[in-house]
């Protein structure tokens, strides 16, 4: 009783299957090999993104508003110490510790901004992959299907050749109809995955800001450097305090660095 359960259970799935691949012939296995592929790259990049995806959570929000008020003051350290396995697992994470940390070792303001660009592109980099092949495979579906219909309007209009006219209506109609299986398969294909990569765009789009966001807020913020050059600043009096490094306090325009890392990272 139970083989006949299965017999009949794979005859239910393998049935429609059979049939596609006998009306569309070759290229509909090519397109429901494409359409394989793109399931299995949605799931991987979604599996992948749970875990290794930029992530502005609010422990960071908070370490962020607390770099604002005090910068310096152990910042990274203490939200090095308190991060979990899973946090560690975050870009973002580290982007913003490795910024602090630069920023508290005085380190060269151009050499901080070449690091952070370089390190937000490559925190986004394995997700540019799977975005192309899905919207490969969006493009491709309708060409397939496009060319499984004239090869099969081609096969139909030939055996009505070969009849010399001979053929009725329903016999020109039955392979027009199956000519035009594999364009409605490439479009039914296409149309999701062209939701798919616009959507996986969108997220892209709105995590490189956040990034950007974030390390700019942490770059514009001053930060206090030894005592011996505060007491430098304080017999300099006629030195300008407009954005160059006076020996104190080192100050840089918000604006500036966002333009550099969204062309940078963008």
């Amino acid at each position: 009783m139970s083989e006949s359960l299965l017999a009949d259970a794979t005859g239910i799935s393998a049935g429609p299957v059979s049939q596609l691949l006998e009306m569309g012939g070759p290229v509909m296995i090519v397109l429901l090999a494409i359409a394989l592929a793109g399931v299995v790259t949605f799931l991987y990049l979604m599996l992948f993104g749970t875990f290794f995806a930029p992530r502005f959570t609010a422990k960071l929000k908070k370490a962020i508003t607390k770099w604002q008020q005090r910068p310096g003051d152990n910042v990274s350290e203490d939200l090095q110490r308190s991060a979990s396995r899973y946090a560690r697992l975050n870009p973002l994470h580290h982007l913003i510790v490795n910024t602090m940390n630069a920023r508290n070792a005085g380190t060269d303001p151009q050499q901080i901004r070449e690091s952070v660009a370089r390190d937000a592109h490559e925190a986004l980099e394995p997700f540019e992959a799977p975005l192309k092949i899905i919207e490969v495979i969006a493009a491709l579906a309708p060409l397939l299907g496009l060319l499984g219909t004239v090869l099969g309007m081609m096969e139909a209009f030939g055996a009505m050749a070969a009849t010399e006219g001979r053929a009725n209506a329903s016999q020109l109609s039955g392979g027009i109809y199956e000519a035009l299986t594999t364009t409605a398969a490439g479009l039914v294909i296409a149309i999701p995955f062209a939701a798919l990569a616009a959507w996986i765009e969108f997220r892209l789009r709105r995590i490189q800001k956040t990034i950007n966001s974030a390390l700019v807020t942490i770059l514009s913020v001053p930060v206090a450097t030894t005592e011996s050059e505060s007491a430098l600043e304080t017999h300099d009096e006629s030195a300008p305090a407009t954005g160059t490094r006076t020996g104190r306090v080192v100050e840089y325009s918000g604006d500036e660095h966002q333009g550099r890392l969204a062309n940078a990272t963008g």
